[in-house]
């Protein structure tokens, strides 16, 4: 009877185990990460997102969306879907329905990006906003301009509009329901969000040092994910086997896939039967082409 249970537990998948996520009760603990794929023209969510998005629903299956300014001065991209606007809310909504239909768990990502950003994005020229005046000069591929750091009085302003952008959220049909750099910070964090009743914290290793290569993480999120009492997802270029290894072990309860789910739509399925996964196109992540490299990655046939 042991060797027979033992062999059982051989065959479990982790990754495709059922987890239950508060209210929410999951089929697996595959997540499709919120992925900013800048295809909403005028900042508005696009019908071709409906298929983008459904493509990747599985009953029971947790999808996070891209992330969705809360105002003006949010955005640092372009074609990035805001939820600040009426119109906006309204074209959330059949991507939301559709995720629904088909049985998925849908999460809206709201956000702003500080300083990210350049006058170029911004109201009437004006300064991108931030809790520091001093430019970001680390990254290369965007042009940015020197913020302008916030007033004390200005800050309740910026609570308000993630506020009314987590109603918007409500409205367009999502679930109900989350950096820096020092360890302590981050604990504190985990620790404070236990008091709100969070649905779920989800946590990047810093694990992709270039855009394209995976390190060895030193820098482990387990004392996060002790301090946090509601569900944990990991995220930062993993795969199945690394993957199944961070639920095995309870390093996080769930697992958030980005590029390998942008190639895969139907990624649970390729890791259950461990078939092999389409290679994703990286110069179309972030394209305005409402097809290719979008919806265009093919499903497994059936009989596979």
């Amino acid at each position: 009877m042991a060797a027979a249970e033992d062999n059982n537990n051989k065959d479990v998948i982790p990754l495709l185990t059922p987890y239950k996520m508060g209210k929410f009760q999951l089929s697996h603990r595959i997540v499709l990460a919120p992925l900013t794929r800048q295809r909403s023209y005028g900042n508005v969510a696009q019908p071709h997102a409906i298929l983008y998005y459904s493509q990747r629903t599985t009953k029971g299956g947790l999808l996070i969306s891209e992330a969705a300014p809360v105002s003006e001065t949010a955005i640092g991209y372009t074609n990035m879907p805001g939820i600040w606007t009426k119109e906006q809310v309204e074209t959330w909504k059949p991507i939301v329905e559709a995720v629904h239909a088909k049985g998925g768990i849908f999460f809206c990502q709201i956000w702003h990006t500080g300083r990210v950003s350049n006058t170029g994005f911004q109201p009437n020229g004006q300064a991108p906003i931030s809790s520091s005046d001093k430019k970001l000069t680390d990254l290369d591929f965007e042009q940015y301009s020197p913020p302008r750091r916030l007033e004390t009085y200005e800050i309740p302003l910026i609570v308000s509009h993630f506020r009314l952008a987590a109603r918007n959220a409500m409205e367009a049909g999502y679930a109900e329901a989350g950096d820096s750099n020092p360890k302590a910070l981050g604990l504190y964090m985990a620790e404070s969000l236990n008091k709100y009743g969070i649905a779920y914290c989800h946590v990047i290793e810093p694990r992709m040092k270039t855009a394209g290569e995976i390190f060895e993480c030193h820098d482990s999120l387990v004392p996060m994910r002790k301090a946090f009492h509601g569900s944990f997802i990991v995220a930062g270029g993993y795969k199945k086997e690394d993957g199944n290894k961070a639920i095995a072990e309870d390093r996080g309860d769930l697992v958030a896939y980005g590029r390998w789910f942008i190639s895969n739509p139907d990624l649970p399925r390729r890791f259950e039967l461990d078939a092999p996964l389409n290679k994703y196109i990286r110069d179309t992540f972030y394209t305005s082409d409402p097809v290719i490299g979008y919806t265009d990655y093919p499903f497994l046939k059936e009989d596979a």
